[in-house]
């Protein structure tokens, strides 16, 4: 049933709140993020000097080329190096003769069922029709002379020399069973984290408090296979906000205090965090994740993985630092890199952001090529960029023929809900790729084994533009039908968006946004409150929006009754207050009163 009829309609998730952005705190002293999370003045905006991150006197790339020039000469990138890891400048324990060892550590290997049993989709695709999802244009092309940055040649020698990562367990630093000794009390605190983290499902929040019960230094005391599941619990978390950068961050500098060096992925989930812990990207956010991988190659001496340089390579995009992009990239070619479904998916983003339709066809056309898995998330990246290059009705083009591959086999599955489904979902995507390239014979038959139907990532995208930017509320309305033939609920993003298109396109003659179909939004979102939904909260953008659209479409009387709707159904806190306050202030003393003119037969809206 459509939300723009008198019947109410779920929804789920709304879109999440941005960050504010605030000098972040991993740039500090250690002993600065050594102090409880919880005193932290988590409102209070912390302003940071741009001059003490990157030299005024240089540019992002320029730092970045000399960041590399000087780990081409930085002894602890030797391969034959013997100087210690970061932070061991003294001894972890008093021992009579000290063991040998790298800064890398070591990650324990499980024996895991075969990733080709693991999943059974009963889809049926072939390469051709894969290749046929998204539009190929014939002839001599500009496509066929991309992408414009060439792919990596495999296996090329980088020109400094590369540090050797130990993965023998005698080579863990501190030792693998090695800890500080402790009490009955701190036996038993020790005893509660390990049981904590034998549930993956366990809230980090919970995680990390069982961790901060511990008696300072608190690192020490944890053996080296409990510390390593507990950094990569606190990792995986659904968003990335502040408060989870914050509390990853601030166990790292527990490890760093007490002279425990850290493996590559734990050093790539600290970039990733200082990178994607705002919903966008600015070279703020650039500049902390290039001092964090500074950091994690010059001082402690861990060389970056493929995964390091493609959080690199994505955060420097989305903040539009396209010249920046291409030297990581570069320099990913010259460490020999391997290309996974990351990096191409990554490219075909990169080229979204610069408009460029063509080369987003040349990265998908590349992604195929190399045997990757076609999924709903690749299929997602090409419409988004499609509607970022201005090709709306290519980007529905493949929305259209995902579901008619899903409609014409009944039964077929869809993406899971759940964020660790997906992530376990993905990494046996990637480890099918590695499977086809080594037996090109099994290709086909995992790519028939994907799943492309829509998602709700899917729907965000489409109706977020065809109601912001195009403005086509039959249209927006047709996706909104469509997705009951995916068994999907109303998003939040969802509300988000159609209040903002009545804010934008409302209010004016003859056109479909009306307030009629206003009010059935507005009803919709009110009884989705009342009901409860999961994770349904309102933003204070959603409130801006809800105002705006019933000043545009209504008038102020009507705006006040809504805010009074909304009041009684959100408790924001002061400075949301404050914003959504400013706003109203305008609308009430600003703007002209929708009402007065309605009936006007020049400016008057019907």
């Amino acid at each position: 049933m459509s939300i723009f009829c008198t019947s109410p309609q779920s929804s789920g998730f709304l879109l999440s709140k941005r960050a504010p952005r605030q000098a972040l705190l991993f740039l500090y002293p250690a002993s600065y993020l050594k102090r409880d999370l919880h005193t932290l003045p988590w409102g209070r905006r912390r302003r940071q000097d741009k001059a003490q991150m990157v030299p005024t006197t240089k540019g992002l790339e320029t730092w970045f080329f000399d960041s590399l020039a000087t780990a081409s000469h930085c002894r602890k990138h030797s391969t034959s190096s013997t100087q210690a890891p970061y932070g061991l400048q003294r001894p972890y324990l008093p021992m009579k003769r000290r063991q040998n060892y790298n800064s890398g550590c070591v990650r324990y290997q499980h024996s895991k069922p075969d990733p080709v049993q693991e999943y059974e989709f009963p889809e049926n695709h072939t390469r051709e029709e894969l290749m046929e999802l998204v539009d190929q244009y014939g002839g001599d092309s500009f496509t066929d002379k991309l992408p414009l940055i060439d792919p990596p040649k495999l296996f090329q020698p980088s020109d400094g020399p590369h540090l050797t990562v130990s993965d023998k367990p005698e080579d863990e630093w501190p030792p693998p069973h090695r800890a500080w000794p402790a009490d009955a009390a701190t036996k038993t605190k020790l005893q509660d984290l390990v049981l904590a983290l034998r549930d993956s499902s366990r809230d980090p929040e919970q995680i990390y408090q069982l961790y901060r019960a511990l008696p300072e230094p608190r690192a020490p005391y944890l053996e080296a296979r409990t510390r390593h599941k507990m950094l990569h619990h606190l990792s995986v978390v659904e968003r990335k906000d502040e408060h989870s950068m914050l509390r990853y961050l601030s166990v790292v500098d527990d490890m760093k205090g007490s002279a425990i060096p850290l493996s590559s992925a734990e050093w790539t989930s600290a970039v990733s965090f200082a990178a994607r812990y705002v919903s966008r990207s600015t070279e703020v956010e650039v500049e902390a994740a290039l001092h964090m991988w500074r950091e994690m190659e010059h001082i402690a001496g861990v060389r970056g993985s493929d995964a390091t340089f493609n959080v690199l390579f994505d955060v420097a995009c989305k903040a539009g630092k396209f010249t920046l992009a291409e030297m990581i990239y570069k320099e990913m070619e010259a460490r020999g890199f391997e290309f996974t479904r990351y990096h191409h998916v990554s490219m075909i983003f990169y080229y979204g952001l610069q408009k460029n339709g063509d080369g987003a066809r040349a990265a998908y056309r590349a992604l195929v090529e190399a045997g990757e898995i076609v999924d709903t998330v690749v299929l997602n990246a090409m419409i988004s960029a499609l509607i970022r290059a201005q090709e709306p009705t290519a980007a529905e083009n493949i929305y259209e023929r995902m579901k008619k591959a899903h409609l014409e086999r009944p039964g077929s599955k869809l993406q899971p809900r759940n964020f660790r489904e997906r992530r376990h979902t993905t990494k046996v995507l990637k480890r099918w790729a590695i499977i086809a390239k080594k037996y090109p014979h099994k290709r086909q038959d995992l790519q028939s084994r994907s799943i492309i139907a829509a998602d709700i990532h899917t729907f965000r995208i489409l109706v977020s533009y065809f109601a912001i930017q195009a403005g086509e509320l039959d249209k927006t309305a047709k996706f909104l039908d469509e997705m009951h033939w995916f068994h999907l609920p109303l998003h939040g993003a969802l509300f988000n968006a159609l209040l903002k298109g009545f804010a934008l396109h409302g209010g004016v003659r003859y056109t479909s946004w009306t307030e009629k179909r206003l009010e059935s939004v507005w009803n919709s979102l009110l009884q989705a409150l009342d009901d409860g939904v999961e994770d349904l909260y309102v933003s204070k953008w959603m409130a801006t929006w809800a105002l705006r659209a019933f000043a545009k479409c209504s008038g102020k009387s009507r705006t006040l009754v809504a805010w009074d709707e909304l009041k009684g159904k959100w408790n924001p806190g002061e400075e949301d207050m404050s914003f959504v306050m400013s706003n109203l202030h305008h609308i009430l003393y600003r703007s002209v009163d929708a009402a007065r003119i309605r009936h006007d037969w020049i400016l008057g809206s019907m």
